[in-house]
């Protein structure tokens, strides 16, 4: 069986690397499998599978003993052209592109259906944690009531660099840019929008429906600070950039904002660019999923997984269920928790707003409070009161 890599970046390379050592991948498809193609843009002189390299898709697209097609280009442009091609060739597709899964991977699933293949996205979600095939799969016998996690390595990084070394974010960032943790433009990590796009994923399969990312309130951590960090370990918490999707009687709530998670709870000893995901289920009850989420081996191990099932499925494949009607999505600002609030303002003016809070000053002068449990509707006026005597700087949810 022969199969092909579209793109040669960390994970294309790293996937390459995986198959030119068959006997293990081989095994777990039912028989041989041949790496016969790497879709470059330029060459590659003198790299070890130079003689794999083309520079055309048509040539794989026609090529008619190659049957699974590995994209890791990334993005929605020519990665989603060549998916198309490919699964209407008969081909079929896994991936490792998670904005192409979360925008467009309900219709890919659907074509890969009608021609009889497979399309397989384990790679796209948490790198080479398993989440997806559970989801779909291990899980089958469970509602899936709520899934929250930390989904981005970077994000995690920069947090636990903050809180450890007492660096600022800009200077935690700058760290994680020299060891290759974060790009250069680093505004899918730190906004939130690579965490938005897994969560998106993730609720498809946890709730049968699709879920436009663009649609999901989305808060990333550039408005974090140490103090912030500082207050909250006082407070006896951390804080984790989380993606949240929740069952609700309509559909579903999802949403991507920094929280405070207990230090006592599991998610508050996940360091540096690890990830982790806890999903609640209505047989099993709560289940935790860890590990790396990125990185050249991981993800390309999850891409070389999916192209073994892929083969092995053959003509009668499985297709994880992304749903195909479009889910109602819930506002968050409904529900009720507790919340963190970092303030300039005087006790007095906190109390008048805050009656049951406990302020607590950091070495900034600041004062950060826990609220009762309230909805951010309900919030929103308590902190427009603190506001009018001193700004409010940060804010992040509780997850209790």
């Amino acid at each position: 069986m022969k199969c092909a890599i579209l793109g040669y970046g960390t994970v294309g390379r790293g996937a390459a690397e995986l198959l030119a050592e068959p006997e293990k991948i081989s095994a777990a498809a039912g028989q041989s499998v041949e790496l016969a193609y790497i879709l470059v843009r330029h060459d590659y002189p003198g790299d070890p599978f130079a003689d794999l390299m083309v520079q055309d898709f048509s040539v794989i697209e026609a090529d008619p003993e190659v049957d699974v097609v590995a994209e890791v280009i990334g993005g929605v442009g020519a990665a989603y052209d060549y998916t198309r091609r490919a699964l209407q060739a008969g081909k079929s597709v896994v991936t490792s592109n998670k904005e192409l899964v979360a925008a467009h991977g309900a219709e890919l699933r659907t074509l890969a259906e009608s021609k009889r293949v497979s399309y397989l996205f384990e790679g796209s979600v948490c790198g080479g944690i398993p989440l997806v095939g559970p989801l779909s799969q291990d899980l089958a016998a469970n509602r899936i009531d709520e899934i929250y996690g930390i989904l981005n390595g970077t994000t995690n990084y920069i947090l636990t660099t903050m809180e450890t070394s007492g660096r600022s974010f800009t200077e935690a960032l700058q760290k994680a840019q020299q060891l290759g943790y974060a790009e250069a433009d680093p505004t899918d990590d730190v906004e939130g929008l690579d965490a938005c796009r897994k969560i998106a994923i993730l609720a498809d399969l946890a709730f049968g429906h699709t879920i436009d990312p663009d649609k999901i309130p989305t808060q990333g951590i550039t408005g974090i600070t140490s103090g912030d960090l500082e207050l909250a370990q006082e407070l006896g918490y951390t804080i984790k950039l989380l993606g949240r999707a929740i069952r609700t009687p309509d559909g579903c709530c999802a949403f991507v904002a920094p929280h405070l998670v207990p230090q006592g709870h599991m998610l508050a000893a996940v360091s540096g660019v690890m990830n982790a995901c806890t999903v609640l289920a209505s047989n099993v009850g709560e289940v935790l999923f860890y590990g790396p989420g990125a990185g050249k081996r991981p993800t390309a191990s999850s891409v070389v997984a999916d192209i073994a099932q892929a083969v092995r499925a053959g003509d009668r494949p499985w297709n994880p269920d992304l749903g195909i009607s479009s889910g109602r999505l819930g506002d968050p600002a409904g529900l009720v928790s507790s919340w963190y609030v970092r303030t300039e303002a005087a006790p007095d003016d906190v109390l008048t707003y805050f009656e049951k809070s406990v302020p607590l000053y950091g070495s900034t002068g600041e004062c950060g409070f826990i609220t009762e449990p309230m909805s951010r509707t309900a919030l929103a006026p308590k902190l427009a009161g603190v506001q009018a005597s001193a700004a409010y700087r940060a804010l992040a949810k509780n997850i209790i």
